[in-house]
């Protein structure tokens, strides 16, 4: 194969596979001996394949060959660690059966995806094996990947405990208590960051979920209020978007500098059409399940991001 010249970010496919196929071949991606590959250019998934949508298992069967054959990366997404917590049994002495307790919640948010792979238990249990082994973030040349949040103390620490970029059985199990190490870096890395809702307050979302949190922005300098920082689909009450941020609350913000390298992620379900947060952040996950967009930015050796390098399928009925 040639050598690579550039790389194409993709955002969260959640089982839209005829979509991302779709995308790949726009792109210029061609299926040789059953792979897609491109002649000079990979991927970069940048997690959440599975759940939701209804072609997960063509979705997840894509993206894995075309890892394996070295013509793309995968990273962890929060669903990709969700399902394998949900399928992972405890270990003796454990209060749950598996590590992700199996709520009617967290029942719900895998069902799509235990149901479409219920005929292949055993190409199940071996995609649950190789979700393992798969990077949590991933750093390039002039550019870093990530599902949701880059955090450079984290990051450091487990390239200098476990001295690679993904998680190992115990890493796994010791990442459920959520106050560890291993829990706070899969916290952050695949889900981002947050704030709690002042006053016990809570937000009923699209999804019929209700959250006591809401995510925030990692690259704002001096926010003051919590309308300044909220990033999410779901906005925040009127009375709470206006209040001014606490202290406390400051501490547990994140920062990513615009002096760092270009740094793309998904998981925050962006609507419109696709550009730039800021001259180096992109979000690519613009709600391709829910008959948004399925987008990819098309990176070469830039600095600064460009608008018309973002590239993407409407979803619109091809899942269907």
């Amino acid at each position: 194969m040639a050598a690579v010249q550039g790389y194409d970010l993709i955002g969260d496919v959640h089982g839209c596979g005829k979509t991302l196929c779709a995308l790949l071949e726009q792109m210029g991606y061609r299926k040789q001996s059953g792979v897609y590959q491109h002649k000079n250019r990979k991927v970069v998934f940048v997690g959440d394949i599975v759940d939701r949508g209804p072609n997960i298992r063509l979705a997840l069967s894509v993206v894995r060959e075309m890892v394996e054959q070295g013509h793309a990366h995968l990273i962890m997404g929060n669903h990709e660690y969700n399902v394998l917590a949900f399928c992972t049994p405890s270990r003796p002495g454990s209060r749950y059966p598996h590590l992700r307790e199996h709520t009617s919640r967290n029942s719900f948010i895998v069902e799509e995806t235990l149901k479409q792979f219920a005929p292949y238990p055993q190409e199940w249990r071996d995609h649950l094996a190789w979700f393992v082994t798969l990077p949590l973030y991933k750093e390039f040349e002039h550019f870093r990947a990530v599902h949701a949040c880059w955090d450079d103390e984290l990051i450091a620490e487990m390239q200098s405990t476990l001295g690679c970029n993904h998680m190992n059985e115990d890493f796994l199990h010791a990442s459920m208590d959520r106050e560890s190490f291993a829990g706070r870096l899969v916290d952050r890395l695949t889900r981002g960051t947050a704030l709690k809702l002042p006053e016990g307050r809570s937000i009923t979302a699209k999804d019929g979920f209700v959250r006591h949190f809401f995510r925030t922005k990692f690259w704002e300098t001096e926010p003051k209020t919590y309308d300044e920082v909220v990033f999410q689909p779901d906005p925040l009450p009127e009375d709470i978007a206006p209040r001014a941020i606490t202290d406390e609350d400051r501490a547990q913000l994140h920062y990513y500098s615009p002096a760092e390298k270009i740094l793309f992620f998904g998981h925050y379900w962006m609507k419109g059409i696709p550009g730039p947060v800021t001259n180096n952040i992109a979000c690519l996950d613009y709600s391709a399940v829910k008959y948004g967009r399925l987008v990819a930015y098309r990176m070469d050796s830039e600095t600064h991001l460009d608008p018309n390098k973002f590239c993407w399928v409407r979803v619109d009925r091809i899942e269907d």
